[in-house]
């Protein structure tokens, strides 16, 4: 059976980042052409389940860090790579928490208020 309307071209990029790189990633990213994102306010651990912090009280333990979610998707005319290298490169302090990228297929596209599909609706 034939899928119709099927893009398998298109990607989403989806990174968790420190909150304080947002600025850095968003200039990097506007600069190869990049300037659909979508942002989201998150809370989570990565194998280091928190972070220990150093208060009046003590030490503490901090299990739910905050970061960004960022979110975007591409078409086949841009290089995958070099956006991931772009992300990186922006985002790294070289700590532990500097966050994780995934890399979606995307099937297919649509703008609401037209109903265009595809790739070209980016």
């Amino acid at each position: 059976m034939e899928k119709s309307h099927e893009v398998d071209t298109m990607k989403k990029i989806e990174c968790f980042i420190r909150p304080e790189k947002l600025e850095v990633v968003k200039e990097a990213l506007f600069e190869k052409g990049i300037k659909g994102m979508s942002i989201y306010e998150v809370r989570g651990h990565g194998n280091q389940r928190g972070m220990l912090l150093t208060g009046r009280a003590g030490q503490y333990c901090v299990e739910w860090i905050e970061k960004l979610k960022m979110e975007i998707v591409i078409n086949d005319q841009v290089n995958l790579d070099e956006i991931v290298d772009v992300i990186i490169e922006a985002a790294k302090t070289g700590n532990p928490g500097d966050g994780k990228i995934f890399i979606i297929p995307v099937e297919d596209a649509i703008r609401i208020r037209t109903k265009e599909r595809g790739e070209e609706i980016l």
